[in-house]
């Protein structure tokens, strides 16, 4: 077949006189930490906004359409006042509105930290999970859905 690769009259040369690939030039600091940061300051942007419009009170926020429909609270349920509590320093109320958020929160600060040293240093973020991974996440969501809705664990409720 004339003109496939490694054939002759092709356009990639292959073997002993190919030439040397060049190397990408390396990102600089700023473009490098600019995914990272961005990512971050829209972060910010949405704690600094739940933490100035108060989600206890009635009419800024959409009501859950599961709670409002079927009075189950879903894992989300409560996340929005623990994002509030959250940005102004209050960690008991936000364990109480709801501790799964709050340790949402934490896993992300400690990916946004490796996220941003490894920006820094020059190496690529790769954030690859599971099958597993994914399905324990889910029945971790599924566990704390059922035990939050049952009356042994209303602490869980927000």
């Amino acid at each position: 077949m004339a003109g496939a690769p490694g054939q002759p009259g092709s356009a990639v040369w292959d073997g002993p006189y190919a030439p040397a690939p060049v190397p990408l030039a390396p990102r600089s600091l700023v473009r490098r930490l600019l995914t990272p940061v961005a990512v971050l300051g829209g972060v910010v942007a949405a704690f600094a906004y739940v933490g100035a419009v108060d989600p206890n009170e009635p009419g800024h926020y959409p009501v859950c359409p599961l709670l409002r429909f079927t009075g189950i609270y879903c894992p989300g349920c409560g996340g929005l006042r623990s994002a509030h509590a959250v940005a102004h320093g209050d960690l008991p109320a936000a364990l109480g509105a709801n501790a799964l958020a709050v340790v949402g929160y934490g896993i992300f600060a400690v990916v946004m930290a490796v996220w941003l040293i490894r920006a820094v240093r020059g190496a690529p973020m790769r954030l690859t999970i599971s099958p597993r991974l994914s399905w324990a996440i889910g029945a971790v969501l599924v566990l704390f859905t059922l035990v939050r809705n049952l009356p042994f664990g209303s602490a869980l409720a927000p």
